[in-house]
């Protein structure tokens, strides 16, 4: 079938379901009516005991047995809806397959911003990033090929994906600022970070709970700065506050946010180092590899997450075309993704990139040395 009649057919069959009531599932216009039901149901079980195995899951009892097996034959459905509205990626069982989508949103991410709210907090403490030069910008950039970005790490059942983001944001800008890379403290900020913004009193960065990495920043500025991991180690809880300032091992000279436009986005990243963005992550619970291209995402973003680099050509045969990528650095651990990377779609003609270029921030560093 030619590739526009399918999306078509997608199209006009997200606007039937649209309409209807999905509850907690997933957004309406990501559902999909699919076939092969029958051969999915005498499949999953089969599937799920070797994901049981996989990811050493287990379970309190039988009934916690079953009812993650209906939750898992759940999201085969949905793996394979998402195969087909974004079919130049791999969707299929990862180690959240067992979650219900409000349980992977509650879990796992964690940004608690809209772009709207999100300009509204840093109209008085960040700057707009000032207009860069784009012309002569390599074709492909990664700066893991630099030595600026640190190992990929796991926030757990924790909702502080904003704190990695900001953390890996610094430790980048650290990077270029020092010239060494010092993998630095999410707890820190989820024990001791509470910036709130003014207008919105119930938008301050609650640990697990969520927050915001302009937050992050803008607190970073106030205490001092970072601790490394090493001396304020991640527990994946929300704990009390021991921030040592004497401990500090990179601070904040000053962020800044970056325009919605792709060779901004891509001029920021090359001079200033990864950079702190939020995403819309409705493909990323059943994303397994390639280059996430799909025909229909949503522009809420509730992740937060870090932007390393950017690629020329990912290959994409449905698209019959190799299509330009950008490379994102995530928290969720190596056995996620592309070993804890996700790459999505660039381009002035791609219409939905899940709001990949819409909320992005940069970070520079001074360097403070530990007394």
């Amino acid at each position: 079938m030619d590739h526009r009649l399918l999306l078509l057919g997608l199209l006009l069959s997200s606007v039937v379901m649209a309409a209807t009531a999905v509850g907690d599932e997933e957004p309406a216009l990501i559902r999909q009516v699919v076939g092969d039901e029958n051969d999915l149901e005498l499949s999953a079980e089969h599937h799920f005991a070797s994901f049981v195995q996989r990811f050493g899951k287990s379970y309190k009892d039988a009934d916690e047995h079953a009812y993650r097996l209906s939750v898992f034959k759940a999201n085969l459905r949905r793996a394979r809806r998402h195969q087909l509205l974004d079919p130049s990626a791999d969707h299929g069982v990862t180690k959240f397959s067992d979650l219900t989508p409000a349980e992977f949103r509650r879990t796992y991410l964690g940004l608690r911003k809209s772009r709207r709210s999100f300009l509204r907090e840093i109209a008085g403490s960040a700057q707009d990033a000032p207009v860069l030069p784009t012309d002569g910008l390599p074709d492909d950039f990664d700066w893991r090929d630099h030595g600026a970005v640190g190992p990929v790490k796991n926030q757990g059942s924790c909702g502080s994906c904003w704190s990695f983001s900001a953390s890996g944001a610094l430790e980048g800008a650290n990077y270029l600022a020092t010239g060494k890379m010092e993998v630095l403290s999410e707890q820190q900020m989820v024990d001791c970070d509470h910036e709130c913004d003014s207008s919105e009193p119930d938008s301050c960065d609650a640990g697990c709970n969520g927050g915001l990495m302009t937050n992050a920043f803008s607190y970073l500025l106030k205490s001092g700065g970072l601790e490394s991991e090493k001396d304020y180690p991640y527990a994946g809880r929300d704990g009390t506050c021991k921030f040592d300032k004497s401990k500090i091992a990179a601070s904040v000279q000053n962020f800044s946010v970056v325009s919605v436009d792709e060779g901004q986005i891509a001029a920021n990243l090359i001079k200033h180092g990864p950079l702190a963005i939020g995403i819309n992550a409705a493909y990323m619970q059943t994303y397994i590899g390639g280059v996430s291209c799909p025909y229909i995402c949503g522009k809420h973003l509730d992740h937060g997450v870090l932007l390393v680099g950017y690629g020329s050509a990912g290959f994409a045969p449905i698209r019959l075309k190799e299509k330009p990528y950008w490379i994102i650095k995530n928290s969720w651990g190596e056995n996620w993704g592309e070993h804890g990377y996700y790459k999505i779609c660039r381009g002035s003609n791609v219409h939905d990139k899940c709001g990949v270029d819409s909320m992005v921030s940069t970070v520079t560093a001074i360097h403070t040395s530990k007394e």
